[in-house]
């Protein structure tokens, strides 16, 4: 057995185990928001939300992509999503109340694209194209920058307006695919597979 492959075993529950973890969060984040516990909340949140780009790194690297992975990837993220917007909700209040519209328009997109991915698939998506995947990781940054530094409104606008934009573009990857898939890098893969297809 080669040393590649002997990693690569050592690895293989790596990523998801880091996901199962991280869906550990969210309880303990959502109990220290009730408590009123900003320190002990942010000492959470930050490990949490850098995971999510380990055990994608992981997951690529080593070619450890499976369809477990990327549904516990999933529903970790949205839980993480969900109990972070609570906490800016309870301790940085004034972020939200002066970004109401932008800040509900992330919301709103990503319950709906949820919501629609349940209808079409019974599952969430887990498309991880290009575009969330770095909607995801700029609003990570946001959120951790957030709760250890302050508030830095560019940053904000550019996670709002990249989620948003990778949300429409999910919308868009639901009407074309109809079957459940994982990994899809974006519409323009897809465009270019059926191309292919069409001209084969």
């Amino acid at each position: 057995m080669s040393a590649s492959t002997v990693s690569r075993e050592r690895l293989r529950h790596l990523p998801n185990a880091i996901s199962a973890a991280r869906m550990a969060a969210p309880p303990v984040l959502l109990a220290l928001a009730l408590a009123g516990r900003p320190a002990a909340f942010t000492w959470v949140l930050v490990p949490a939300l850098l995971s999510d780009m380990v055990d994608g790194w992981l997951a690529r690297t080593y070619h450890l992509e499976s369809k477990r992975g990327a549904f516990l990837d999933s529903v970790a993220d949205t839980l993480l999503l969900f109990v972070s917007i609570y906490g800016i909700w309870v301790f940085h209040g004034e972020v939200i109340t002066a970004n109401a519209v932008l800040c509900g328009a992330v919301i709103v997109s990503w319950v709906l694209e949820d919501c629609a991915a349940l209808l079409r698939y019974r599952r969430l998506s887990s498309f991880h194209t290009y575009l969330s995947k770095t909607a995801g990781y700029v609003l990570g940054l946001y959120v951790g920058v957030l709760f250890v530094f302050g508030h830095y409104p560019a940053l904000l606008y550019a996670a709002s307006g990249l989620s948003i934009a990778g949300n429409l573009e999910e919308f868009a990857l639901l009407a074309l695919l109809p079957q459940w898939r994982t990994d899809v890098r974006g519409v323009w893969w897809v465009l270019a597979e059926r191309g292919k297809g069409r001209g084969a």
